[in-house]
């Protein structure tokens, strides 16, 4: 019998990214930031492309300490822009020391980052029960309310539809489609 999948999973990459990752709740600080920086990055560009660079970004950027990424300064920002990894866009590196920055502001108020942005949805994932990719909407108000709090803060790269699609990576809302085989798996993570 044929493993039912959603249709964006559709090469060996995002087969593997959609099976064992997207939409599983993560708690983990440092993950929750790994996610939203490449959120940015992939910006105008495919998940894959910035996929098939995540090990590269993993190195370049400290595996995505907060502490050391808000760390750096115009020498690091010159290696990265150099770094032929990784996608060299000033503005979206610049944008991911200055998100770095906030990030630990967050985490000074709210403990975690992982308790402010969780309580977006009220602690638990949204389980939704979509059956084809085309109803999966680009932004919901729930993105965009965390969007507009984030550049509150000085996040930026963090739009309502970089935010949900965050929000589906790190399991805040589960949109695997009702026929894929994870819907149910995930499910139950929440």
């Amino acid at each position: 019998m044929k493993i039912r999948r959603c249709g964006w999973a559709n090469n060996a990459a995002l087969i593997d990214y959609h099976d064992l990752e997207w939409g599983v709740p993560i708690h983990d600080d440092q993950a929750l930031f790994e996610f939203l920086i490449l959120e940015g990055m992939q910006a105008g560009l495919s998940w894959e492309t910035v996929l098939k660079k995540r090990a590269s970004y993993r190195t370049a950027f400290d595996n995505f300490d907060p502490v050391a990424v808000a760390a750096y300064r115009q020498i690091k920002i010159r290696q990265l822009l150099a770094n032929r990894n990784i996608i060299r866009n000033r503005l979206k590196i610049e944008a991911a020391i200055g998100n770095a920055r906030s990030f630990l502001v967050l985490q000074q108020e709210f403990g975690t980052f992982d308790e402010y942005v969780w309580r977006f949805v009220h602690g638990r994932p949204k389980q939704n029960k979509y059956r084809s990719g085309d109803d999966i909407p680009a932004q919901t108000t729930k993105s965009n309310d965390l969007s507009n709090d984030l550049r509150r803060y000085g996040f930026k790269f963090v739009g309502p539809t970089i935010c949900y699609a965050f929000m589906q990576a790190v399991g805040m809302v589960n949109d695997h489609l009702v026929d894929c085989f994870r819907h149910k798996q995930v499910g139950s993570l929440a």
